[in-house]
């Protein structure tokens, strides 16, 4: 094992030479040890992968979490990420300070959101360029959400194109700098004495926050884990956030988050895992088939959503139409099958 580590001389001079090592669990696209050099902290030696990837896209991941780790690294106070202590381009290869995880607890969230705001609010307009900007909804995506409508026979109200346009327009990440993580699912954060600190950035970007503040209400779109949070621990969490990114900034948070839900529901990548993203109209195969990722299944997701969606845009200006249809669609999937269960809350998630 400590032979496989892939420490270069001028790691190994700046951490010591390996004395314990455990290969820890990982997505395929790294590999991440922890490592107990002689006489010194333990630390955590990640290398990404071009597994199933072209080794481009592997480079373009290393470099995305080595500049969001950088980012991260400037918060004053309690840590938002792990410290970077070294790295070896040539391999993929970054050393990483160890931060020990106290574990699961059932008040996890408020933690969570205050660390996220406290993350987003790290980068401004003069960083711009030292990530890429944000992806969200296209056109394409649009387009497929009413195919989807129609596909199942609920008739598209006249005004939703141009609502989903509009959508569209106002999620551009053009203007906004937050630092983004990409991923912040629970198991990307680690509770520690002094708050939360996230790990994995290999999706890191500049945009809005409000895109990840979301994920409590949208059921945790790229996570394998989603859940639905409860009414009263979902104000806390969002008042949290504002309060934080406020005392941070002086302003309010921009935009509107009933539009980052309604960006989620309308893209059907945010219904499979990362390695199947981009390989097929993933709304277009939920009429036909239900498929799962972890313990959910697409249909279940998309219920939930459809159901965020409508709740949140009853009396919203530009999505009113919009949330008609989700209502809607909500309704027909589950008349034509009953058997959809709702998304577990985080006090019965079926995975701890």
């Amino acid at each position: 094992m400590l032979n496989h580590i892939p420490l270069n001389d001028a790691l190994r001079s700046a951490i010591g030479n390996p004395d314990q090592a455990e290969l820890l669990d990982s997505s395929p696209r790294s590999r991440v040890w922890w490592v107990r050099p002689d006489d010194r902290p333990a630390v955590i030696v990640k290398q990404i992968t071009d597994d199933g990837d072209a080794s481009a896209d592997a480079d373009t991941r290393f470099a995305r979490e080595l500049a969001g780790l950088r980012l991260a690294g400037r918060a004053t106070g309690p840590a938002v990420a792990p410290a970077l202590l070294g790295t070896d381009p040539s391999a993929r290869v970054m050393v990483l300070e160890y931060v020990e995880d106290l574990g699961e607890t059932a008040d996890w969230m408020p933690g969570c959101a205050e660390s996220l705001a406290r993350l987003h609010a790290l980068t401004g307009p003069a960083d711009a360029g030292a990530l890429p900007a944000s992806s969200g909804p296209t056109a394409a995506d649009a387009e497929s959400f009413l195919t989807l409508a129609r596909a199942l026979d609920v008739p598209v109200p006249s005004t939703v194109p141009d609502e989903l346009a509009g959508l569209l327009e106002r999620l551009d990440p053009s203007g906004h700098h937050a630092l983004l993580h990409g991923d912040p699912c629970p198991g990307n954060d680690l509770r520690t004495s002094d708050g939360v600190r996230f790990v994995d950035f290999e999706r890191a970007s500049l945009g809005n926050g409000l895109l990840e503040l979301a994920y409590f209400r949208i059921g945790f779109p790229t996570c394998w884990c989603a859940m639905s949070v409860p009414t009263v621990p979902l104000a806390e969490v969002e008042d949290i956030y504002r309060s934080t990114w406020r005392g941070l900034t002086g302003k309010d948070v921009p935009g509107d988050l009933a539009d980052a839900c309604a960006g989620w529901l309308i893209q059907g990548d945010a219904l499979v895992e990362r390695a199947h993203r981009g390989t097929a109209d993933q709304l277009a195969r939920v009429p036909t088939e239900d498929f799962e990722w972890g313990y959910i299944s697409a249909r279940e997701r998309l219920v939930h959503r459809l159901g965020v969606v409508a709740g949140m845009t009853r009396d919203h200006d530009h999505l009113h139409a919009t949330g008609r249809l989700s209502s809607a669609l909500a309704d027909r999937l589950l008349e034509r099958w009953p058997g959809l269960r709702p998304l577990p809350t985080p006090a019965d998630r079926p995975w701890y």
